[in-house]
């Protein structure tokens, strides 16, 4: 089953931002995955929860692409705006080129956001756990790195976006 039918309108949820796109998300999906983790158990339902939210950001980042004219990694690092707005995140670039998009998170809103609905567990699994399969969704050929996160206790979190050289020049069209 795909998750954004051709006859289905237009996703501009991000136009709220992504921050208040997440809150509203997770005041729906938290009680719904306690309610099914009591009834079917934690593992089973946190695992199914897991694998649909990724397949929902790879066929955003897809959308994503498409909205950005390309999905080379100008385009992507153009849309962190999306993500950004309103202060949710506060980024430091370490280094961006053709070839690489890298920056740390300092300071992360979504984190205290889940902290402050009481459900802390549930921030990597709605919102981190996006990350990886978003990029794949938005150029299947940049690989992402991350190996720590706010979310999880870090000071930051450490966001690298690479793509080998030869796979730099690539137009949504030719896809």
């Amino acid at each position: 089953m795909e998750s954004t039918p051709q006859n289905q309108r237009p996703d501009t949820l991000n136009d709220i931002g992504v921050l208040k796109r997440r809150e509203i998300e997770a005041r729906i999906v938290a009680p719904l995955i306690e309610r099914f983790a009591e009834e079917f158990g934690e593992e089973q339902v946190t695992e199914l929860a897991r694998e649909t939210v990724v397949d929902v950001a790879r066929s955003q980042g897809a959308v994503l692409a498409e909205l950005m004219g390309g999905n080379d990694l100008a385009r992507f690092a153009d849309s962190m705006e999306n993500w950004t707005k309103g202060g949710a995140l506060e980024i430091e670039i370490q280094e961006q080129s053709e070839t690489t998009f890298a920056f740390n998170v300092v300071q992360c809103q979504y984190a205290e956001m889940y902290r402050g609905l009481d459900i802390p567990e549930l921030g990597a699994l709605l919102s981190c756990n996006r990350d990886g399969t978003m990029v794949e969704g938005f150029n299947p050929d940049i690989k992402f790195e991350r190996n720590q996160t706010i979310m999880s206790g870090a000071s930051h979190c450490d966001f690298r976006y690479s793509l080998d050289p030869g796979e730099v020049a690539v137009d949504i069209e030719e896809r």
